[in-house]
């Protein structure tokens, strides 16, 4: 389906380029070899790439070794996870906090190795729980987790995705589990990543760069669009995943991308001609 955009020159302008990765640049294990061109061309002509993906199941080293597989060719200060963000937020704002971490054992690893005083389960009673995209849940940690949050822990969200987009379909995220963790507890989450203020402000003290030299490639409204939306950012939608055609046309004027294109494949050409 085809969406009339604005002038392209904006997205010509922009130094830094930051992209979703599940159903953006890649479906589960399937790379689309459109996205490995753009970003090809992108940094031939000398503007900068960013990964960027709110999915916290894996860590940094993991996706430096899965882009690469896939041929993204990344360096790893190009990319950047919510569960960095949120381990940026513990060690700022909350240090020596202890916190029960309901997550993969690839991000309980990252956070220990970081300092973060992190526990069992076993305990009455914890500072912060965290609930995150959580591949290997059960529901002892689900009960610990609304145990702690019942006793007074502050609560805390990597991401709020509610589905991951695979090759074979959707599966639950992180805002599903934090969904559940609420509707026991009636406490809501505080939530990091996309689209909250401490990943713009993460992102522009990594790279540099102000809001109004980025642009953001996703497929999701409410989080890679809504933090183009909320920050100045410029906004590119790819229907190659979660959002359909019928979700932009329902959304907010207010809440709309700056851009939506069928794939990178179109931005490619777009840009570049090719």
């Amino acid at each position: 389906m085809n969406f009339t955009n604005p002038n392209t020159k904006t997205l010509m302008d922009k130094k830094l380029y930051i992209f979703d990765m599940d159903g953006t640049i890649y479906l589960g294990g399937n790379p689309f070899d459109f996205a490995i061109r753009y970003i090809k061309n992108l940094r031939a002509s000398g503007r900068r790439v960013l990964f960027f993906t709110n999915n916290a199941s894996h860590t940094t080293p993991f996706y430096m070794q899965k882009l690469k597989r896939l041929g993204f060719e990344p360096t790893e200060d190009e990319i950047m996870t919510s569960g960095d963000v949120t381990l940026e937020f513990l060690k700022r704002f909350r240090a020596g906090k202890s916190v029960y971490l309901v997550a993969t054992d690839e991000l309980v690893e990252e956070y220990r190795r970081e300092g973060i005083n992190l526990l069992s389960g076993d305990e009455e009673s914890a500072d912060i729980v965290i609930t995150s995209f959580d591949t290997s849940v059960t529901y002892e940690k689900l009960n610990n987790a609304c145990r702690f949050v019942r006793n007074g822990a502050e609560y805390l969200s990597t991401h709020p995705d509610y589905n991951c987009p695979t090759e074979n379909g959707f599966i639950p995220d992180s805002g599903a589990i934090a969904a559940l963790v609420t509707a026991s507890t009636g406490k809501v989450p505080t939530y990091f990543g996309k689209p909250y203020k401490e990943t713009i402000e993460m992102i522009g003290e990594a790279t540099g760069m102000k809001n109004d030299e980025m642009c953001i490639f996703g497929d999701r409204l409410y989080t890679d669009i809504a933090l183009g939306k909320k920050f100045g950012v410029t906004s590119v939608l790819v229907l190659s995943g979660e959002t359909q055609p019928a979700d932009v046309d329902a959304a907010e004027v207010a809440d709309k991308p700056d851009f939506v294109f069928d794939s990178l494949d179109d931005v490619d050409k777009v840009m570049f001609g090719k």
